[in-house]
């Protein structure tokens, strides 16, 4: 599930990405992040079915939970670190005229 979480999240973010008209909104970076983050399952994935064989097609609804809250906790913690990083970037200037009012 982190894996299939982690790569939805990826082609949403690629695709607005795509079609978008500026890069006020840095979506390369969120971008990159979960893109990082499907690699990172799918590696995990094939390590997992190594060891397991069949079994990984067959997982415990418990560990299917377990996972989609771990899928979920990635994304949301890659949208937090996005903000921050608009934050810290900003690019619109929004943060620096605030401060300086």
């Amino acid at each position: 599930m982190t894996l299939l979480l982690t790569v939805f999240a990826a082609i949403i973010t690629t695709v607005k990405w795509y079609n978008r008209e500026n890069d006020n909104m840095k979506l390369h970076v969120l971008m990159y992040m979960f893109w990082g983050a499907s690699l990172m399952w799918f590696v995990d994935a094939i390590a997992e079915y190594i060891e397991l064989g069949a079994e990984y097609f067959n997982p415990a609804l418990e560990d299917m939970i377990n996972d989609s809250f771990l899928g979920l906790s990635v994304i949301a913690f890659a949208l937090i670190i996005w903000v921050v990083y608009l934050l810290v970037k900003d690019p619109k200037g929004v943060v620096r005229k605030s401060i300086t009012k």
